[in-house]
């Protein structure tokens, strides 16, 4: 047996072992790097350059800014002005609760780039007055869950970061940005037709109609809390702020606002906010530190050259390949966590993409899609499992009000595997690309 056969086979089986042990993925990653390193004879020393390389690089110093950000708008209060102001945009249709959950999470989207932040802080309080206006459990699940995924592809997104820097190219964040907004607004409707057409068929009940001061005294308030995302997209898309000093200032406006203005922002929760930050903002430097060895090593073994040449033997057609990768992103999202998955699988997959003439950003939305789906499938789907300790009720009762929303949510990947201008046509018209 080669090498590199046995280096593969220590890398990915010392991999396998150590999660099904229960290790922390940030642990595993590292520990199998290490493994493989001894057996390849490469110095310790390069591993440890390229774990420092990954935190230090220039890329990841706007993640911090970004998580902080988030953390300010959700403690300070934002999340709950957000769904008020979106009742007044779309709540007094059929199933309009439906349809606020959705426009919320994209508008949320835009503040937190977390999927599991968007179910904790807006489902923790729109599930149970779903379920208390009338709706099923299961659906309110679903669509509470399902609609947080805008998250991801809606700037700022922590997940396209990571695949910025697992691409391990001269690719841009703001441009990276630029290509997630079509897409994110097109989930966002595709998912809010779903739960009309759902309302409408189970007779789901229409909100309370307000008075126009209640509504003008809402948008007031909701639209302060609004202009953090106008900040981040308005900033680059203008070409005023690189998408760090965006994080930046747009962290000093949200505390300014939570502080000063909502005053929701006191001394304990700024402490709060600070150190669930700290805590979040470790697990991602030890993740995005040992993957970097852990890319290292794959690179070392020619892992992304094999994948490419075994995927291009099987098709040499560009949908056909790229139908394949989505298939084999959609399984690995049911067993680890997506932010690790991107950092793990674009380095293999990436190259095969550029060989198939994929544009990278194109393909960066693709990834980003193909593995949110993920957060809501079982066993892992860690939104899937907040919505349903939210709801209270079991995961096997809520599946049955996902699947609509399953094949929403894969329709619209394919929609936008298969017309990259979705994703292209703003950076270009920008002249980002």
């Amino acid at each position: 047996m080669s090498e590199v056969a046995v280096g593969c086979m220590i890398l990915f089986g010392s991999l396998a072992v150590l999660m099904i042990c229960r290790v922390p993925i940030s642990f595993c990653l590292g520990i199998s790097a290490l493994f493989t390193a001894g057996y390849l004879g490469i110095p310790y020393l390069n591993l440890f350059q390229k774990m420092s390389t990954g935190i230090t690089s220039f890329t990841f110093m706007c993640v911090p800014f970004f998580i902080i950000m988030a953390q300010f708008m959700t403690d300070g209060g934002i999340s709950d002005r957000l769904t008020k102001f979106c009742n007044v945009l779309v709540g007094r249709m059929r199933g309009g609760t439906a349809i606020v959950n959705c426009v919320v999470s994209m508008f949320f989207g835009g503040i937190s780039g977390s999927s599991i932040a968007d179910v904790s802080s807006i489902g923790s309080f729109l599930i149970p007055a779903m379920v208390k206006e009338g709706y099923d459990a299961d659906f309110s699940v679903a669509v509470t869950c399902t609609s947080s995924v805008e998250g991801i592809i809606i700037p700022p997104s922590q997940n396209m970061i990571f695949y910025i820097m697992a691409a391990g190219s001269s690719l841009s964040i703001s441009t990276m940005f630029m290509a997630g907004y079509i897409p994110g607004v097109l989930l966002t409707l595709a998912l809010c037709i779903c739960s009309f057409v759902i309302s409408v068929k189970k007779k789901y009940p229409v909100s309370e109609k307000k008075s126009w001061k209640e509504n003008i005294t809402i948008c007031k308030e909701a639209l302060l809390g609004l202009v953090t995302i106008i900040i981040v997209a308005g900033g680059i898309l203008g070409g005023v702020f690189t998408a760090t000093e965006s994080g930046a200032i747009a962290a000093v406006y949200a505390l300014v606002i939570t502080a000063f203005v909502y005053k929701t922002m006191t001394f304990k929760v700024f402490i709060g906010c600070m150190l669930k930050s700290l805590k979040t903002l470790g697990t991602v430097l030890a993740i995005i530190a040992t993957s970097s060895a852990f890319s290292y090593c794959l690179s070392y073994l020619k892992v992304p050259t094999m994948v490419a040449n075994a995927l291009m033997s099987v098709t040499s057609n560009p949908i056909l390949g790229m139908l394949l990768m989505i298939l084999l992103m959609f399984i690995a999202g049911c067993f680890m966590d997506m932010g690790i998955l991107i950092i793990m699988l674009t380095p293999i997959f990436f190259p095969v993409a550029m060989q198939y003439g994929y544009n990278p950003y194109h393909f960066g939305i693709i990834t980003v899609l193909a593995l949110g789906m993920g957060v809501l499938t079982p066993p892992v789907g860690t939104s899937l499992w907040a919505g349903c300790s939210i709801a209270g009720i079991r995961m096997e009762d809520a599946l049955k009000g996902f699947l609509p929303f399953y094949l929403t949510y894969i329709c619209v990947t394919l929609l936008i595997m298969l017309i990259p201008q979705i994703s292209t046509i703003l950076p270009a018209a920008l002249g980002y690309i």
